[in-house]
């Protein structure tokens, strides 16, 4: 079946992207992107050793060609929002930041870099709602709960970020 051929491709450069292979991943990719062209999956692993060699424009070619095979790709539209954000097009990259989240709903990552965005589009407060609901899915996380306590000192909420100072020492000792 083509699906599990593909499937192992990409598993294949998965290992070899773990193993700092990318050119040799790159060129697995490249001599199977005729066979699944069709295959927004093939193009979203393009994405990710373009942006790794810092080859941008490459990268935008990539991941718009994903998004036009399948522009329901959580993965998709949460690497467009990380290419354009990598541009400085905040307001832009948003867009596709809040797809992704609609997409891969209750998923805390994505939650935290909605968080971030928002901060870089003045809506702090609405950010600081969103990292706090992103907290009470994943309540282990340290780059969220940093995250939040830092949030919450800038912007003054210096008892919230007490209670969850205290909420953080009680789970370390516990």
């Amino acid at each position: 079946m083509e699906t599990d051929n593909l499937q192992q491709v990409i598993l294949t450069v998965e290992s070899l992207k773990e193993d700092k292979k990318f050119d040799e991943a790159l060129r697995l990719l490249e001599s199977n992107v005729s066979k699944y062209s069709d295959d927004y999956r093939i193009f979203e692993e393009i994405w990710d050793i373009y942006i790794y060699s810092a080859q941008l424009e490459k990268a935008e070619k990539a991941i718009d060609f994903a998004l036009v095979l399948n522009p329901e790709s959580a993965t998709g539209n949460y690497l467009k929002w990380f290419l354009l954000l990598s541009g400085e097009k905040v307001k832009e990259s948003l867009v596709f930041l809040e797809k992704s989240n609609k997409l891969f709903w209750n998923n805390a990552e994505v939650l935290r870099n909605l968080w971030f965005a928002y901060t870089l589009s003045w809506e702090a407060e609405k950010g600081i709602s969103i990292l706090k609901r992103a907290l009470h899915l994943n309540p282990w996380d340290e780059l969220i709960t940093e995250d939040l306590a830092m949030a919450l000192i800038s912007h003054g909420d210096v008892l919230e970020w007490n209670v969850l100072l205290r909420q953080i020492e009680k789970e370390k000792w516990n």
